[in-house]
Order: C-alpha cells, then structure tokens, then sequence
C-alpha cells in the first residue's frame, strides 16, 4: 500500500548527534585526535581570554573555532561564510565542531576578529606541534632522515594592485600596467605589501605570491615542520637550514636531508654540515662550477634513498593546494599566510594519521 507524502515535526526528540555519524566516518578519529591536542592547550586559551575576564559577554570557545577551521580545510570550503552556512544545516558539521542540534551558530566575522589573537598566542602552531608529537608517540616518525621542499603560494592580490613605491604613477590608471618594468625593489602591491613578484620558472609569469616551506620525516612522508616566508631567491635555502637546525638540536644525532637541484649550492650545503645533517640533494652538474656535493656523499646507499624517499613531500604540497586552500591563498599579510600554512599541515597530518591508523 502506497505510504502518505506527508511530515509532521516532533515536538520532542531523543535523538542526539553522535546518533546521525557513522561509527566508521573517518572524522571519528580526526574529532579524538583534534580533541585531546586542544585539551593540552587549555592553558594557552585562557590566557588568550585573560583581558576579558572582568566584563562582557563569554566568548566563542576557541576550541570551536579551531574545529571549524580545520573542517574548512578538510572539505575544501572557499569562504568562511559558507563554513558557517554548513555548520548551521550539516549535522556532522555541528558534532564535530561542538554544537547541539539547537545552538546558534556565530556569525561569519567571529574568524576575522579571532584570527590576529590566534596568531599572537601561536595556537595553530602549538595545534601543528601537537599532531607531530601524536605521529613520534605512535612510532611513526624515523626522527633521523628527512627531506625538504619549497613551493609558491599565490596571494590574494592582482597585478593592478603593483604600484611604484615612490608614488610616481598615482595619476596613472592601475590597469595601464602592460610593458613597464616592474622589480620588487622598486614596485609594492598595496593591497597585500608582503606579497612579492615572483615565479616558477625563467619561461613562467611572474604572480604575486609567498613561499611555503616544508620538512618532512621520510618514513611516512609526515610534515615535521612548515613555514612561510617572504618570496626572495634565497629563502628556500635559509629556511631550510633554520629547520633542520631545529630539529638536529632537538634529535641530538646526525640526520640525513634529500632535497632537489635548487637545494645543490654551496651555501646550504655548508650550513647543513655545520647544524650536523648530511645533504643528500640531487646534484645539479650544470650549473657553473658543478655540483656541491662529490663522491663522498653520493656512494653511500642511503643517499639514493634518500633522493627516492624525497619525492613523498610533493604529496603535502598536492594535497595542501587540491584540498587545501593553499593553490591561491585569501588572506593577506605574511603572518596569516604562514597561520593558514600550518593549518593546511596539521590537517594533513591528521588525514594520514587516520590512514595509517586504518592500515
């Protein structure tokens, strides 16, 4: 017999959103993971709140917040508009934030006005920190051969917005760019002064942009490390020997590093050597004066382990720009840009986490 095509609302219901999630839903243990970090972090949110403790209104638990801006990028959200639109409708939205069924959802400014105190008290830095010791407790870092990498970040800036600094085209019209010669020595974007001329390659447009850097561990391909930068020749290099200085110091033993041709340079195969890490980068015999590495690096059979294993760090970067928001970012200023940076990380670690979790 043909059923009614009728809806009658409950006044009442038991029903309770852990009810409406899969028991198998891969966000399962993202929610554990993301939950046990923030809760080491409970200290550092409430000195985040300190100045607020005499008056106002309580505000929105930054634990919510940062939920929400991992769930941005887990599911490739473009705006933080549609995120808080999701939340309002998608019950698995709302129990992985922290939200009942009943509760009201904050406006969509809330990230804009949250997101400079976030990055004064370094929380998704400590968020990124904290996946990173999740991946050593469970064994699944080698803590001794890594592999480094660099890649552009495009800013959310146009080539109308490039001015001169000395001001001598204001009566010109932005768009009436086309055939001068423009350098980031004399030229600055003004709507993003950060942001600079950069690009890919010699035969490749120059965009406005920022450098992304990441170290990852070779045994999983797991992010141990992740900055942004200003987009200049040297950066790559100098990064990176900032990096692997850090995590040297605290392995406490020599570490090895595999890295491409642009890493195959004097200076920063000095400065590996002198932090106590090995260099196995590809070595780039066309360049004048010849690779910067000889036989004596080359020979050992973990140098082209190395130079195999090194290849794995082009997934954080494919996922950080399919998935992530990172291809073209929407924020501006260089300490957004590197708090996204890490964000986009600490979501990736999280999804392998799961993966190698499952296998």
């Amino acid at each position: 017999m043909r059923g009614a095509d009728t809806f009658t609302e409950a006044l009442f219901t038991m029903a309770k959103l852990e009810d409406f999630v899969p028991a198998d839903h891969p966000l399962r243990p993202i929610r554990t993971w993301v939950n046990d970090a923030l809760a080491k972090m409970d200290r550092r949110f409430a000195a985040m709140y300190e100045a607020d403790i005499k008056g106002g209104r309580p505000s929105i638990a930054p634990e919510k917040l940062m939920r929400a801006m991992l769930l941005q990028v887990l599911y490739s959200i473009r705006s933080e508009r549609q995120l808080v639109e999701q939340i309002r409708y998608n019950l698995l939205f709302r129990w992985f934030v922290g939200l009942a069924i009943d509760d009201a959802v904050w406006n969509h400014s809330v990230f804009s006005k949250n997101r400079d105190r976030l990055i004064e008290h370094e929380a998704v830095t400590v968020l990124f920190e904290q996946t990173v010791q999740m991946a050593k407790e469970r064994g699944l870092l080698s803590g001794e051969h890594f592999s480094v990498d660099g890649t552009l970040i495009q800013a959310w800036a146009g080539h109308k917005s490039v001015r001169r600094k000395d001001g001598s085209d204001d009566d010109r019209p932005p768009e009436d760019w086309h055939g001068e010669k423009r350098s980031n020595d004399t030229h600055e974007s003004k709507t993003d002064p950060d942001s600079q001329l950069c690009r890919k390659s010699d035969i490749a447009a120059a965009i406005l942009g920022y450098q992304g850097h990441v170290l990852s561990d070779n045994r999983h391909g797991l992010v141990v490390d992740a900055q942004a930068s200003i987009a200049t020749g040297r950066a790559e290099c100098e990064v990176a020997c900032a990096m692997l200085a850090d995590v040297s110091a605290e392995v406490g033993k020599q570490i090895t590093v595999g890295a491409d041709k642009n890493y195959d340079n004097q200076g920063f195969v000095a400065g590996c050597r002198l932090v106590n890490v090995t260099p196995h980068v590809a070595q780039n015999t066309g360049r004048r004066g010849g690779s910067a590495i000889d036989g004596r690096t080359t020979r050992h059979e973990g140098y082209e382990v190395s130079q195999h294993k090194r290849k794995r760090i082009e997934q954080s970067f494919g996922w950080a720009k399919q998935i992530g928001p990172m291809r073209q970012v929407m924020v501006r200023g260089l300490d957004k840009v590197s708090q996204l940076f890490r964000l986009t990380m600490a979501a990736y670690n999280l999804t392998r986490l799961r993966t190698l979790a499952a296998a």
